[in-house]
């Protein structure tokens, strides 16, 4: 079980794919992370600018000046950095289960401020509860991406046990 945040390596992941797609600087990743959430993600300039560093510092990727933009720092990927993408591409894939986790634990944590009775949360000005009619509005967005990305939503008729024999993993794994 993960503790909280996503898995360790995805954003320097994600940079190395950004990076292998063209040149970029910081803040352009930073956005195109941004857009890739759909608005709900957003990480730091204190951890795009370190990765990109270290990527510069292993070889992974080099500097570009581009004149007609001096004040931004370009960096492109190397062929170090491309064969450091292959291998985070298998690690990445990896780590489905530790994503899945992630975004279950935090529902439950989002479902308990709602049922478990020694939380006594106050609704702010902006409407915005932890309770039934907010859980459902969150599956429901959950859905509609799903459809908007994978087609129609089917639901899955198995317990965790049978779903888990069925798709062939290990109860334990994690």
């Amino acid at each position: 079980m993960r503790k909280s945040g996503p898995p360790k390596g995805l954003i320097s992941y994600v940079v190395l794919e950004l990076l292998e797609e063209k040149p970029r600087y910081g803040y352009e990743i930073l956005k195109e992370i941004t857009e890739i959430s759909g608005g709900h993600w957003e990480p730091s300039y204190g951890t795009v600018y370190p990765i990109l560093y270290k990527f510069e510092e292993e070889g992974w990727a080099r500097r570009v000046e581009r004149e007609a933009e001096s004040d931004r720092k370009y960096f492109e990927l190397t062929d170090a950095g491309r064969e450091e993408l292959a291998e985070k591409r298998r690690e990445t894939g990896g780590k489905a289960r530790d994503f899945a986790e992630v975004i279950l634990g935090f529902y439950h944590v989002y479902v308990g401020f709602a049922t478990d009775d020694r939380f006594e949360l106050d609704a702010p000005g902006d409407g915005w509860r932890y309770d039934e009619t907010f859980s459902s509005w969150v599956i429901e967005q959950l859905i509609r991406h799903h459809e908007r990305d994978f087609g129609e939503f089917e639901r899955i008729d198995a317990t965790p046990e049978e779903f888990y024999e069925r798709e062939g993993v290990d109860e334990d794994d994690g």
